[in-house]
């Protein structure tokens, strides 16, 4: 079994060995396991407070084998809204609910949500359900990397 344990460093300029996709949740956490048809079971093993973003380029124990991160495709929900305040008005109640959200100055994005989707419509804006990859917003709080 592959462990992986740490972030390659950006300057150091090295060919990944495999590349696979991850959702938004599964690029949260920093132990998992990961099945790649045709190569061993891997294990990420990072420290706490590491973040992982796509682009990101992980590692071995051994330092041999190097896995680059993408984003998954996956179910979201796309808010648009005819005016820029009408967007920030829809970010605000979001955010009192604290949902998982990407905030772009020309959409949001969330996980669907039938509930939320029908306020966000109340509220004017525009909703489209798609596959797209998601990026939420990692927040003020959130620890940096080590």
């Amino acid at each position: 079994m592959l462990v992986f344990t740490q972030k390659l460093a950006p300057d150091l300029d090295r060919i990944p060995d495999w590349t696979i996709a991850l959702t938004a949740e599964q690029r949260t956490k920093t132990r998992q396991h990961i099945d790649i048809p045709g190569a061993d079971r891997m294990t990420l093993c990072l420290d706490r407070g590491v973040n992982i973003s796509e682009g990101d380029r992980l590692i071995s124990e051994t330092g041999d084998k190097v896995l680059a991160i993408v984003a998954q495709p996956e179910p979201v929900i796309t808010v648009t809204a005819p005016t820029n305040l009408d967007l920030i008005r829809a970010a605000y109640h979001l955010g009192n609910r604290h949902v998982p959200l990407e905030i772009t100055s020309q959409y949001l994005r969330l996980e669907p949500d039938g509930v939320l989707a029908d306020l966000l419509v109340k509220l004017g804006c525009h909703v489209t359900q798609e596959i797209a990859p998601f990026y939420p917003d990692k927040g003020a709080y959130h620890g940096h990397d080590h």
